[in-house]
This record gives C-alpha cells, structure tokens and sequence, in this order.
C-alpha cells in the first residue's frame, strides 16, 4: 500500500479558498491619487452611481505613510468644489442693486435697496437665501459621502495629525471660502436675513423657512477665533449682535412714533404683541438663545425707558384707566411692568399717590362740614350711675325728626358729611378692591401698595375715628333696616376693613364707647345680633382689652332688665301710687359719663319715684352709691291741650321744665331765669331743652320774643292752643351728633393724657421683663406693643422715660444710651 504525503485530500466539489490579493506595491502613489481625485469629483458632480467603493485608494494611502497627500489633496478638491459653487449658484442669486457693504449692514440697508418695494425686496431675499440654502445641501451631500469614503483616513491619520476629520473640514471649508468674515456672500446673507425681519416686523409676509434654513447653516459653524464664549456658531458670534443692534434702532423709533400718535392702552396693546411676535420670531426662525437678550432688548426700550411716562399720561394714563375702571387696559399695564425690574415699584409709586389724591380730594369734600353746637356724652366715671325713664301725666303726642329744630341744621351737615365721607372711601375701597382682583390677580405686593394709600389719606382726616364711629352707629340704629343677616354682616366688614387703617384706634374707642352708650340707653339699636357682631369683629381686630368695657356696657343693660323686673315685682305689693319708672343701672367704669351727677332738681313726683327705687336696689346692693343722671333719660308724659290730649316722648330735662307749667295759670310766663333757677339745669342743656320745646317742629311752649335762639332776658309760657294730627310726638332734643371744636379739643387732651400712662405702663412692662436695655431698642419695642391702640412718636416715649426716670422706676446706665430698670 502506499500513501500520498501531505495533508487530507480536499474532497470534491468544494471551492477553493484564495488568499487576499496582495496590494501591488508597485503602484506609485501618484496613480492611487488620480483615482481616487477622479472618484471624489465624480461624487461632487453627483456621479457616484457609476463609482466602485470597493477600491481601497484611501486606505493604501494612508497605510502607506501618505495621508498628508491624501488630506491635502481632498482639501483642495473640496475648496475648488466650494469655489464653484459659490461663482456660479450663490454670487448669481444676489438682489438686483443689492448693498452688500459690510457684514454688519445699516439701518437703510436692512430697511429697503435699489428703490424696490417690500413684495420685490422680499422675493429677491428670498431666492438668495433659497440659493445659499441649495449650495450647503449640495456641499454637505458630498461631505457625507466622503466621510464614508475617507472613514479610514478619519480613523487613523486626523486624529495623529491633529487635523480636522472629514466633515469638520468640510463645515470650517464652508465658513472661511463661502461665508468668511470678509466675503459678499456674508455681507449679503447679513443682509439679506435683517432685510427679512424687518419687512416681517413692518407687517409683511416672508418666507420664514427660507431664513430659517440660513439660520441653521450660521449656527452649525463656529467660528474658532472666539475665546470664552459658550456659543462659538456665526450666528452667535457675528448675526445675533447685528439682529440685536438694528432692533435697538427699531424699537426705540417705535417706541417714540407710538407714544407720539397712539394712546397708553393702544401703546401698550402694540407692545405687548411686539413681545409676543419677538417671541414667535426667535422660535421659528432665529435661535432660541436669542429670545432673551431681544426680549430684554424690547423691554428696555418698550417699557423701561418710558414707564412714568406710560402711567403720568394725563389723558390715558394709569388715572384716567382708572376712572374708567378699563380692566383689561390695567391688566396689560400689571403684566406688562411686571416683567421689568423697575415696572412693579414704579406702578405701586403710581397706584398709590393715585389713591392718596383721590383720598384728599375725598377728604376736601367733607372738610366743609360745620361741628354741632354740642355734645351729648361726657367722660366715664367710677362708680355706678342709674339714668332713669319716667312716664308722668301733665300738661301736653306727635314725634318730632331727630335733630329738627333751631341749631340742628350744622349737626345734621356735619353727620351728612361723616356718613358721606365713609361712603365715599368705602365706595374707592371697593373699586380698588375690584381692580386688584380682576387686573392685578390679587397681587399681594400691589394689595400692599394700595392700602398704604388708604391708610395714609384715612389718617389725614383727624376726625376719621369719629366718622367711622357715626357710620356704624347709623347703620346699627337705622342703616340695617330690611337687610338680610348676611347683607348687613357684609356692611359691617366692610367698615371694619376701614377701621383697620385708623391709626388712633383708642381715639376710635372713645367714641364708639360714646355712641353704643346712646344706643343702648335710648333702645335705638336695630338689632342686638348686629351689635354683638359688630363687637366680636372688634374684638378680633384689636384684642380683648378694647371691647371689655363694651361687653361690660351690654352685661349692665342685660342685668338692669333683671332689675326692673325684680322692681316692679316689688312695688306691686306695696301701695305705691308715683309713675312708671324705667331705671337702667350703669356700672361707671364701663360706661363714657360721668360718675357725677349734673345737676337738675326733680320736681317731686319725680324725687318720690328716685327714692323708691333707690331703696329698693340699695336694699338689694349695699355699700353702693347710686347717682343719677337725668341727661340721658326720657319720660312719656300726656300734656292735656284744648283741641285734644297728646302724649309727648321728651327728655328728662324737658319734663322737669314741662312740670313747672302745670299748675301755671294760662298765659302766665316763666323767664329764662326763672327755669334755670327752679331746675338748676346746666346753661347748655337748658338752652338745647328749650330749643326742642319753643323753637322745634312741635312747639309746646310759646317764646317772647321769637326766634330760633334762647337768650338770658327771654320769657316762655305753655302753647295751650297746641295741635297736631299725630297722637304721640317725639320731640328730640336738639343735639350735636357729632363733637364740637371745642369738645374735639377737650377729647383730643383727654385722649392724650390716657396715652401718657398707657406709654409709661408699657416702658415698665418693658423694663421690668428686659431689665436694661439701650434707647433705640427701648423704643423700637414700645411702639410695636402700642401699635395696635395708637402711634406714639419717639419724642413721646422720651419724654415718658424721663418720667419714670424722675419718678425712679428707671435710670441711665453709664453710658448714657442706656436705661436700667429699678425694682
């Protein structure tokens, strides 16, 4: 047997397996060249249909140490190929009279060229850029193409030659031989892209893809010379800040031609959709990098620069937006200031001087008005004073109005004034309140603004507690009248936002105190539930200290109705025979009269019903002191006339004086003299007593000589001949509802002497927690505890430091500065 040497034999039919075919060595480097320079024009002539990629040019190229020849070589193709290009498909494209004079173009040269109107100008733009567009398509095509071909080159010779690769070649080729910093074609396309959104932002239509397309060539080329920014494309580098400079020159001509021709609303209509478009424009067509600084851009000229003159416009400015309550105009110009740095503190300024002269001229219209001749409340006592009620049959039925009489007419102005002017600020507090919600989307900053403006013009009425304070009481004697629970609730709100920018909150108090007394008093409330409303939203307001005395006045009034009906109870055993008393029982110091007695002599059917009473509470109530105060009752009392009998509702005062003509013969007369001497009535009641009684709509008594006035020398006698269609009359006292000058003054001291302890109660709380502290310190926290009664200011606090000091509840510390407190 014999074998053949050598491996298995190949069994038959299987194909044999060549080697590679080895690289013909013998090629010279120049041929290789020339065919792959052939291949890559064939591929920029868009032939590479015909090319065989299966030729490894490149790649022997570079393997054998010739990559700088091949990547040159490409360089150059790549170049003339751009040069083409550019020579026979951009530079043809250019606008007929185009001013391709710089890159950064001008003002006439973005506006208009060579005379075209805005259609030509915009179709000749848009063809130039269409053709630029077709020239970076053709030119990226071949590159990616390449990229493919030259991948090995890519791979091993750019990265060691430190070099470009293929693609990064081809876009920095792009930049320096087609749109370098120096070229036409850059100036042009500048041009060309200002000249667009100029025609844009004058209304016409463009072609925004075709910008947009330009667009994104600038921004994917970057330029390399730039140090340190974050975006290095052309766009940013060289376009944007020749967009940004020519729509500074835009908007500021637009700002001023629009201020000069259109009114703020109109004005502020154009620039809000100028912000809007600008918007729109960066995100279709320019960068979104560009939206800020062009939104900033538009700010500043738009708004920033013209802000006091967009609100100070006399004829449609902020106030006039105002008057006209142009919500939709004010919710522009809020949301429109609001998106500069200086809009809000300019439109707060703006909104609040606005309020305050509305308050002043609010102010000016109630400053007219004429104090009464005199008040009916007195300070508050110490001890616990009675003011009865009688009914007594004398002499004289009809109801006479409140305050009807002589001397009434300037107390019933001067309410009118105070009613009107609360109405009057509640009325501007509700619009404001309108306007803060509807246009300034309750804007707490602007709420802040606004009631700062009220508070200050509020306070520059010295007599805005008092007026407050009638507001109320109309409303809660008579204004409340038909009103549902949840609509006078509303009124009350609405004063108690009033009252919180009163400042002299214990001046408030004073007469609050005074007309709740009235009302108790007299019965005039319209309802208690309104009344303790109005008394818990105090109380939440300012604390449990200021309505104590209050609640205190209503647990009298509930505890006098026990009272008398215990009374009552008590005289039904006995045989008592005098009138019908009614007593309320007022603790002093709760109630703003005087623990004295002012005085008036009873006649004695009046001092045998006092007694009675009196011995029957004293009974009940030892160590007590009753004093009574016959200014603030009231009696029925039925007067007999010739035509008829009327019952006749008057003042104490007025039945004590009534009294002294019942057993007076007819025609008989009293001097003014003669009643003050038998009533010891004090002068000013007395003449207000008489007034209501002679010079009244109801006149029961006849005067000598006639008159609205009493005087010393005049003479009075009973009016027998009396008539009246009414049964029962009420004759109202003639009274001031509101405080005379002089009263005002005497409150104003009395007020200001409550304040002095009140500051030295504080400082001592103070120092007695602190033990020392230095003057500013001292100071700073007096008037915060304080603020919520009053305002005292710091010469106040010093001067009451120096009392405590001199009383030597403190001292000064050694330096001066400081105080100590001393046990």
């Amino acid at each position: 047997m014999s074998m053949m040497a050598g491996g298995p034999r190949r069994p038959p039919g299987k194909p044999k397996i060549k080697p590679p075919k080895r690289n013909d060595q013998s090629k010279s480097i120049a041929d290789t060249w020339q065919r792959l320079a052939f291949a890559i024009k064939e591929i920029q002539n868009h032939n590479a249909s015909k090319l065989s990629f299966e030729d490894r040019y490149a790649y022997n190229l570079v393997l054998h140490k010739n990559g700088d020849t091949l990547y040159n070589g490409v360089k150059e193709l790549v170049t003339e190929h751009l040069h083409k290009l550019a020579r026979e498909n951009i530079v043809p494209a250019f606008p007929a009279g185009s001013l391709a004079v710089g890159a950064a173009g001008s003002s006439s040269t973005a506006a208009g060229s060579g005379g075209m109107d805005a259609v030509a100008r915009g179709q000749a733009g848009e063809t130039f850029l269409k053709a630029l567009r077709a020239a970076w398509d053709d030119h990226t095509a071949c590159m990616k193409k390449l990229r493919d071909v030259l991948k090995y080159m890519d791979k091993v010779y750019t990265a060691s030659a430190s070099v470009p690769q293929t693609w990064d070649l081809g876009l920095n080729l792009f930049r320096d031989e087609v749109v370098a910093r120096d070229s036409d074609i850059r100036a042009q396309l500048f041009h060309t892209i200002l000249t667009q959104i100029r025609l844009e932002r004058d209304g016409e239509v463009i072609n925004r893809s075709a910008v947009k397309s330009c667009v994104d060539i600038l921004l994917e080329l970057v330029e390399p010379s730039v140090k340190g920014a974050l975006d290095k494309s052309v766009y940013a580098v060289d376009l944007e800040p020749h967009i940004l400079a020519e729509s500074t020159r835009y908007y500021e001509a637009e700002a001023q031609r629009l201020l000069e021709t259109c009114d703020i609303p109109t004005y502020l209509r154009r620039a809000e959709r100028r912000l809007a478009d600008e918007e729109a424009r960066t995100h279709h067509y320019l960068s979104f990098n560009t939206d800020a600084p062009l939104r900033r851009l538009l700010e500043t000229h738009l708004l920033t620069a013209h802000l006091d003159t967009i609100v100070s416009n006399p004829e449609s400015g902020l106030a006039p937006m105002l008057d006209n309550d142009s919500i939709d105009d004010l919710a522009r110009l809020y949301r429109l200031f609001h998106r500069v740095p200086e809009g809000q503190p300019t439109l707060r300024k703006a909104l609040k001087a606005d309020i305050l002269e509305r308050g002043k001229t609010i102010n000016a219209g109630g400053a007219g008005a004429t104090s009464g001749p005199d008040g009916a409340a007195t300070p508050a006592g110490d001890k616990e004073a009675p003011a009865p009620s009688g009914k007594a049959k004398g002499k004289g039925k009809a109801k006479e109005d409140a305050g009807a009489g002589a001397g009434g007419g300037g107390a019933a102005g001067t309410l009118a004034a105070a009613l009107q002017w609360v109405q009057d600020v509640l009325d501007l507090k509700q619009k404001f309140d309108r306007i803060l919600q509807d246009a300034f989307g309750d804007d707490k900053v602007m709420q802040t603004s606004m009631n700062e403006g009220f508070e200050t013009f509020v306070n520059l009425n010295s007599k805005s507690p008092e007026y407050i304070s009638l507001f109320i009481d109309e409303n809660l004697k008579k204004g409340l009248k038909g009103k549902t629970e949840d609509e006078a609730d509303a009124v009350l709100d609405q004063t108690i936002t009033l009252f919180r920018f009163v400042i002299d909150k214990d001046l408030f108090e004073v007469f609050y105190k005074r007309h709740l007394a009235r009302r108790l008093i007299q019965g005039r409330s319209v309802s208690d539930d309104a009344e303790r409303g109005m008394l818990a939203k105090l109380k939440v307001e300012c604390g449990v200290q200021f309505t104590q005395k209050m609640e205190g006045m209503f647990n009298d009034m509930r505890t006098s109705a026990d009272t008398m009906k215990a009374y009552k109870s008590h005289i039904a055993k006995t045989d008592y025979a005098g009138i019908d008393l009614s007593v309320n029982v007022l603790t002093a110091s709760y109630w703003p009269m005087t623990a004295n007695s002012s005085p008036c002599v009873f006649p004695p059917v009046l001092i045998d019903a006092c007694q009675s009473f009196e011995r029957f509470y004293l009974a009940r109530h030892s160590g007590r002191r009753v004093v009574w105060q016959p200014s603030y009752g009231t009696a029925d009392v039925k007067v007999q006339f010739k035509a008829k009998k009327h019952e006749l509702n008057v003042s104490t005062h007025a039945l004590v004086v009534l009294l002294l003509f019942e057993d007076l013969p007819e025609n008989d007369l009293l001097s003014y003299q003669d009643i003050r001497s038998a009533t010891d009535i004090p002068e000013n009641d007395l003449k207000r007593t008489l007034q209501s009684l002679a010079c009244g709509k109801y006149k029961i008594l006849l005067k000598e000589p006639r008159g609205r006035d009493i005087g010393a020398e005049d003479e009075f006698s009973f009016n027998s001949g009396f008539t009246a269609p009414l049964a029962r009359i009420k004759i109202a006292t003639i009274a001031s509802k509101v405080e005379s000058n002089d009263e005002r003054k005497e409150t104003r001291e009395k007020v200001d002497e409550d304040r002095k302890h009140q500051i030295e109660a504080c400082i001592v709380r103070i120092m007695k927690s602190r033990k020392a502290m230095n003057h500013n310190e001292l100071v700073n926290e007096v008037t915060r505890q304080l603020a919520g009664r009053f305002a005292p200011s710091p010469q106040i606090i010093k001067k009451r430091i120096e009392a405590l000091i001199e009383r030597e509840y403190l001292e000064r510390a050694e330096d001066r500065k400081s105080y100590r407190y001393l046990a």
